[in-house]
C-alpha cells in the first residue's frame, strides 16, 4: 500500500492567488538563499557568463553579429532549466538540510527524464525564435545586407527599415518569450520538487499559475527582463549575480503559487 507521504505527494497541485507586488518577497527570499550559499550561486552565474562570452565570440567569428541580440534574448527561454541546481539548493535550505555542490546535482537527476523533455521544449522555442529573427532580418534588410561588423550599427541606423524591424522583431520576441515564461514559470521547480510529476502536468500547473495571477506574473516577468537585460549590458558580467538571484527567487515563487 502507498505510504501517507506518497499519498500527499500525489495530491493535485493547488494554484493560489497572490498580491501583484509579491515578486519583491520572492526576490528578498532569493537574496537570502544566495547569501547563505554564495559560492554555489556565483558558480552558476559565472558559468553562464562564460557561456554568453563564448556565444558572442562564436557569432562574431561567423560574421553573424546581428544574431547576438536574438540569441541572447533566447537566454530567457532556456535559463529556467539551467537553474535546476539552484532550485535544489533552495529546497535543501528550506528543509534544513546541508547545501553542497554534490547535493544540488540531484536537482538535475531526481526527475531527469521529465527535465530533459522540458529542456527540449525550451530549446525548440529558442531555435524557433532564432530562425524567426533571421527571417525578419532578411525580410527587412534583404539577403544582400552584410556590412562589416564595425559598420553594422551605422548601416542599420541609416536604413529606413530599422524601425519596422525593431517593432516587428520586438513583437515576435515578446510573444515567444511570453509562451516560454508561461510554460516554465513554476514547472521546472515543480519537477525538481515532485519527482512523480510529469512535464505535461507541470506545464499545465505553470500556465494555470500565470493565468490565475496575471498582475503578479506580469510584474515578475518584467523584473526578470529588466534585471537580465541590465546584467547583459556589461558584456554579460552582471549574469554572475542576476542568474542565481532570479533562480533562487523562482523557487520561492513556485512555493508561494503552488501548494
Amino acid at each position: 500500500m502507498p505510504s501517507d507521504a506518497d499519498s500527499i505527494a500525489r495530491r493535485p497541485a493547488i494554484v493560489t492567488a497572490v498580491p501583484p507586488d509579491r515578486p519583491w518577497l520572492w526576490l528578498t527570499e532569493g537574496w537570502r538563499d544566495l547569501m547563505a550559499n554564495p559560492q554555489l550561486g556565483f558558480f552558476y552565474g559565472g558559468a553562464l557568463t562564460l557561456a554568453g562570452w563564448a556565444l558572442a565570440l562564436l557569432l562574431l567569428w561567423a560574421r553573424t553579429a546581428w544574431a547576438i541580440l536574438p540569441a541572447s534574448a533566447g537566454f530567457f527561454m532556456v535559463a529556467p532549466l539551467l537553474a535546476a541546481g539552484l532550485y535544489e539548493a533552495s529546497r535543501l535550505r528550506e528543509a534544513g538540510q546541508p547545501v553542497t555542490f554534490t547535493a544540488c546535482l540531484a536537482g538535475f537527476t531526481r526527475n531527469g527524464g521529465q527535465l530533459a523533455f522540458m529542456g527540449v521544449v525550451l530549446l525548440l522555442l529558442h531555435l524557433f525564435w532564432v530562425r524567426v529573427a533571421a527571417l525578419i532580418f532578411m525580410l527587412m534588410f534583404g539577403v544582400n545586407f552584410a556590412p562589416a561588423i564595425e559598420d553594422l550599427p551605422i548601416a542599420m541606423l541609416r536604413s529606413p527599415m530599422l524601425l519596422p524591424f525593431l517593432i516587428i522583431g520586438t513583437a515576435a520576441g515578446a510573444a515567444l518569450a511570453a509562451a516560454a515564461f508561461a510554460v516554465s514559470a513554476v514547472s521546472i521547480p515543480m519537477l525538481v520538487d515532485r519527482p512523480e510529476t510529469s512535464a505535461f502536468e507541470a506545464i499545465a500547473v505553470s500556465v494555470r499559475a500565470v493565468l490565475a495571477n496575471p498582475a503578479a506574473m506580469l510584474f515578475w516577468a518584467g523584473l526578470i527582463v529588466v534585471f537580465t537585460a541590465m546584467a547583459m549590458v556589461p558584456f554579460f558580467l552582471g549574469l554572475a549575480l542576476v542568474v542565481p538571484l532570479i533562480g533562487h527567487a523562482t523557487w520561492h515563487a513556485y512555493r508561494d503559487l503552488v501548494r
